[in-house]
C-alpha cells in the first residue's frame, strides 16, 4: 500500500542512501558539459544524458528517470513553496483516454498499456511482458483534470489563509476502490478486434490471434533468447561467412529491433509487474467534502467506471481513431 504522503527532503526509495537535490543538479550539469559537442554529436549527448539519468535513478531506488525526476520535482516544490503559498500534489496513475468530457475516447500520444493494443491491432505482437492477474492502475484523463480542479479549489480557499508546511498529496488512482486487472484490457481487445476486424493492405480482414503473456522478466528473456537471439547470431555468422551486404544489413536491422524490445522490457518491466496498491483516502475525503451536484459535475470517482464497458466502447475505439488514425 503506497500512502498519500509527500517525500521528505533527501528521502530515497533505497533506505541506505540519501538524496542531495543540488548535488544531483551539479552532477547533471557537469556531465553535460563533458559530453557536449557540435550538432553532429547531439544524438550521442542525449544518449549519454539518458544513461546518466537512468543510472542515478536506479542507484537511489527508482526504476527509471521519469519517476525519479517526478520525485525530485515534488521535493523541490515542497522546499520552495511549502509554508509560503498553498500547494498540492496530485499523482495520477496511468492516464487513459477521456471517459466523458469533452470528447470520449480522445487522447494524445501512446500510453504504456496502449503498446499492447497497437501491437495487437497491427498483429505484430506475438508475446508481451505482463501478468494478466495483476492490477493495471489506470484513470481516465478527464477524471484527473476534475480531481486537480477540486484540489485547487479546496486548498486555495482554505479558511484563515492557512499555509501548509508540506503539500497535501492526492492519488488519482483506481487500484484500491475499483481495480482493473490486465486481463480486462486483453479480453476487451480480443472482443473488439473480433467484432471490428482491421483490414490489411491487401484489402482482407486481419485475423485476430491470441498473444502469449509472460509473468516474469526471466521467462520473457529466456523466450526472446531462444526464439530470436540465437537465430540472430546464426544470421550474423552467415553474414560473416558469406561476406555479403544483404545478410549484414538484415542482421543489423533485426538486431536493432531486438535490442529496442529488450530495452523497453528493461524500462517498463517494473511497471508491468508492479504489485502495489495506491491509497486514495485523501482523494476520497476531498470528494465527499464536495456538494453532491459538484461531485456529479466534476466526477473523479473510479467506482463509477465499468472497466469492460469503458475499454470496449471508449478507450480502444479512441486508440484506433486518435492514435493509429
Amino acid at each position: 500500500m503506497i500512502l498519500e504522503r509527500a517525500f521528505k527532503q533527501g528521502e530515497t526509495l533505497r533506505m541506505e542512501t540519501e538524496l542531495d537535490m543540488d548535488a544531483e543538479l551539479r552532477v547533471a550539469r557537469d556531465y553535460q558539459q563533458q559530453v557536449a559537442g557540435d550538432d553532429a554529436e547531439q544524438k550521442n549527448e542525449r544518449k549519454a544524458m539518458k544513461e546518466l539519468g537512468l543510472a542515478r535513478a536506479r542507484e537511489l531506488g527508482w526504476p527509471n528517470t521519469y519517476v525519479f525526476t517526478k520525485a525530485l520535482g515534488e521535493m523541490m516544490l515542497a522546499r520552495e513553496l511549502g509554508g509560503v503559498v498553498p500547494a498540492v500534489i496530485v499523482r495520477p496513475s496511468i492516464i487513459t483516454s477521456i471517459h466523458k468530457e469533452p470528447l470520449p475516447g480522445w487522447m494524445e500520444g501512446t500510453r504504456t498499456i496502449d503498446a499492447i493494443l497497437i501491437g495487437y491491432a497491427k498483429q505484430s505482437l506475438s508475446c508481451f511482458l505482463a501478468d494478466l492477474q495483476l492490477t493495471m492502475d489506470v484513470i481516465p484523463g478527464d477524471m484527473v483534470v476534475n480531481a486537480m480542479m477540486a484540489a485547487t479549489v479546496a486548498h486555495a480557499s482554505a479558511p484563515g489563509g492557512h499555509k501548509e508546511e508540506s503539500p497535501t498529496v492526492y492519488h488519482a488512482t483506481s487500484s484500491l476502490r475499483n481495480p482493473a486487472p490486465y486481463a480486462v484490457l486483453y479480453r476487451t481487445g480480443i472482443r473488439y478486434f473480433c467484432d471490428h476486424p482491421r483490414v490489411g493492405k491487401d484489402g482482407r480482414p486481419v485475423r485476430t490471434r491470441k498473444v502469449h503473456f509472460f509473468g516474469t522478466v526471466a521467462a520473457f528473456t529466456a523466450y526472446m533468447l531462444l526464439r530470436y537471439r540465437l537465430p540472430l547470431e546464426l544470421l550474423r555468422l552467415l553474414s560473416l561467412l558469406s561476406g555479403g551486404l544483404l545478410f549484414s544489413r538484415l542482421y543489423a536491422d533485426l538486431d536493432r529491433k531486438y535490442r529496442f524490445v529488450m530495452h523497453l522490457v528493461d524500462l517498463y518491466g517494473p511497471f508491468a509487474l508492479f504489485k502495489g496498491i495506491f491509497d486514495d483516502a485523501n482523494m476520497e475525503r476531498l470528494r465527499m467534502a464536495m456538494p453532491v451536484a459538484d461531485r456529479l459535475e466534476f466526477n473523479f470517482d473510479p467506482n463509477t467506471i465499468d472497466w469492460d464497458d469503458y475499454f470496449y466502447k471508449i478507450h480502444i475505439p479512441g486508440v484506433m481513431k486518435y492514435v493509429l488514425k
